[in-house]
């Protein structure tokens, strides 16, 4: 069994993407997922000045969690069509450790918003961006209108085609393990 570890790239206690994250990860049927919260690992805007005083212990601390891992599912959030500020200064910190801190491993890029578009800009973005980080992009999905198409109450998507293109993204996923 292989270890998947999945986190959002939010700093809110409450993010949709986590949500998404978590669900997604309930459909992994034949290796183990981890679910962490970004929060716990949080640091400075990144600086070259306070780079100079060593990197933050929590950046390192995930680093080397990140390492454990098989493959990752990551949520992206947006914010004014890219990545939010806190998912890019935890990636420009996780790169000081290591510039390939994603090790060549396979990665289910996730996003959602509750416009129709799903934040398809962050998705996109940081599906660019992993090339720089060796994250072998096995799938993106991104799903639209987050408030009518999830019941928080239940944690599930309620619209059955876009419940097929999640299972179809979890099975791209594992079958590169």
């Amino acid at each position: 069994m292989k270890k998947i570890i999945a986190f959002a790239g939010s700093n809110s206690s409450t993010s949709i993407n986590m949500q998404l994250v978590r669900y997604t990860g309930s459909l992994i049927e034949n290796n183990e997922v981890e679910y962490l919260d970004l929060r716990k690992y949080d640091a400075p805007i990144y600086s070259a000045d306070i780079e100079k005083e060593g990197i933050p212990q929590p950046i390192k601390d995930l680093v080397a969690k990140l390492s454990e891992a098989d493959a990752y599912i990551i949520g992206t959030p947006e914010h004014n069509g890219s990545l939010t500020a806190f998912l890019k200064n935890t990636i420009d910190w996780a790169s000081r450790v290591e510039a390939k801190f994603l090790g060549g491993k396979p990665v289910l890029l996730l996003s959602t918003s509750n416009g129709k578009r799903g934040a398809a800009g962050s998705l996109e973005d940081l599906n660019n961006k992993m090339k720089y980080f060796a994250g072998e992009v096995a799938t993106t999905y991104s799903l639209g209108s987050f408030s009518e198409s999830f019941d928080t109450t239940e944690k599930v998507i309620t619209n059955k085609e876009e419940q097929i293109r999640l299972k179809e993204a979890t099975n791209q996923l594992e079958n590169k393990l």
